[in-house]
């Protein structure tokens, strides 16, 4: 037997991957072995463009010269130790670059290893917070429905996507549903009367139940894995004005939209919004290893601050908090952006990635095409006219995906979403051959014509 026929019979033996059905996998297997810029190559040497990032948290493209070396500098010093009551140095330097490049409210970084944990802690500190201070009543979190926060099991409560989710209900923590400001399909005329109806609803829910209510929890200005939906001008900052109204705390998930995605260094800069808790990860290593933070305001660590005998302390940790080598490349990283003006980069290749897309809306079947940045969205639906959608049975989105794979890129799709989040260091070129990609895919599913073998 070959070694590629051993990785592949292996692969379906013994490997169980996140968020796929094993049968899927087992029709049409794919083994990544090496990357080279934002190109990807399987073992059968067949190349890939990297069209979502290798799961939205690719920057600079595979095997980055500077990022490879901040690890083997680091190697050569120390891979790890605990941050249980021992700090490390380049976990004090990178907590002082987030600072720097944070909202300025914000004043204290919490590492953990993935974009649930950090929202998992978020929660538990949000919840402690009013405990610590002497309100027992504030135990409540609010969120916005189809709101994606990772897959712990506190992440998924103040999640709402139902496809994800309705298994494990009664694991899930009870919370408070509002109307995500959605925009496609709406009954409303326009962009400001969505805004304004969801948040009138957002103040009946605040004004009934502040009380109870410890937080909200929301992803800025785009849903993720809801369905890459994008909030209208001024929500966001319309629900930081009513959490001040009701003294709740505001949880902003930057997992997906931190790091240059929406052509901001954060997503809450395109509305000056100034959260008490923030979630960062994804790119914060520029894809390289496992790293969060969890950052707060002052006012919120001092509530945890005081003699042990209180009982103040925040009792939470992973073994790999703070890693030496994750915190080394995401200075590196970090460095990177500012040497090469990522950011401002960004922006330009979002008007690139703009002009492309339109094309796209003369496809049949593109119900809705959303884009914040460099993250989109292509809704397929059945009925341009209505928006009615496919029947959800025949996954039009990820046979769509497939035949993408088939002609050299990989993206994956959200129900009849298809999402394209190409790395930051994506050319201009490469960005065009990318949306050809998707166009001829799309149009080869949806209207059957001539597949790609």
């Amino acid at each position: 037997m070959s070694e590629q026929a051993n990785l592949l019979e292996s692969s379906t033996k013994h490997l169980w991957l996140p968020f796929t059905q094993m049968k899927d996998y087992e029709s049409d297997p794919l083994i990544i072995e090496c990357g080279e810029g934002i190109i990807l190559k399987d073992i059968c040497g067949k190349e890939y463009l990297d069209g979502y990032s290798s799961l939205w948290l690719n920057v600079h493209g595979h095997r980055k010269k500077e990022l490879n070396e901040a690890i083997m500098e680091q190697l050569d010093l120390i891979a790890h130790s605990t941050l249980l009551g021992a700090a490390n140095v380049p976990a004090i330097r990178l907590a002082d670059k987030l600072i720097e490049i944070t909202p300025e409210n914000l004043q204290r970084v919490f590492y953990s290893d993935s974009g649930a944990t950090s929202v998992e802690i978020a929660i538990k500190m949000a919840y402690q917070y009013w405990q610590n201070k002497g309100n027992q009543k504030k135990k409540k979190f609010v969120t916005l429905t189809n709101n994606y926060h990772g897959d712990t099991i506190g992440a998924i409560s103040i999640g709402s996507v139902d496809l994800f989710h309705r298994v494990y209900g009664s694991l899930m923590f009870p919370t408070i549903k509002a109307p995500f400001p959605l925009q496609y399909r709406s009954p409303y005329s326009g962009e400001a009367e969505v805004k304004e109806r969801a948040l009138t609803e957002l103040r009946a829910i605040f004004q009934e139940h502040h009380e109870e209510i410890a937080a909200i929890t929301l992803e800025p200005l785009i849903q993720g894995a809801g369905g890459m939906n994008i909030m209208p001008e001024g929500y966001l900052k319309g629900v930081e004005e009513l959490c001040r109204e009701f003294n709740i705390l505001l949880i902003v998930d930057e997992v997906a939209t931190g790091f240059g995605r929406t052509g901001k260094m954060f997503a809450i800069e395109h509305e000056g919004v100034q959260p008490d808790i923030m979630t960062v990860a994804k790119g914060i290593t520029g894809g390289y290893l496992p790293l969060a933070a969890t950052l707060t305001t002052e006012e919120i660590y001092k509530e945890f601050y005081g003699e042990y005998q209180e009982m103040k302390t925040f009792f939470h940790g992973h073994s790999y908090t703070g890693n030496q080598l994750g915190c080394a490349v995401a200075l590196a990283n970090l460095k990177i952006y500012e040497k090469e003006k990522l950011v401002e980069q960004a922006v330009k290749k979002a008007e690139v990635i703009k002009s492309e897309l339109a094309a796209l809306k003369s496809l049949k079947h593109a119900g809705d095409i959303r884009q914040l940045g460099l993250m989109c969205g292509i809704e397929l639906v059945q009925d341009k006219e209505t928006g009615k959608p496919f029947p959800w049975e025949k996954r039009m989105g990820y046979h769509a995906t497939l035949e993408m794979r088939k002609r050299g890129m990989l993206t994956r799709p959200l129900g009849d979403v298809i999402v394209f989040m190409p790395p930051l260091a994506s050319s201009d070129d490469q960005i065009r051959k990318m949306v050809q990609i998707m166009s001829n895919s799309i149009e080869a599913v949806t209207e059957k014509k001539k597949s790609v073998v």
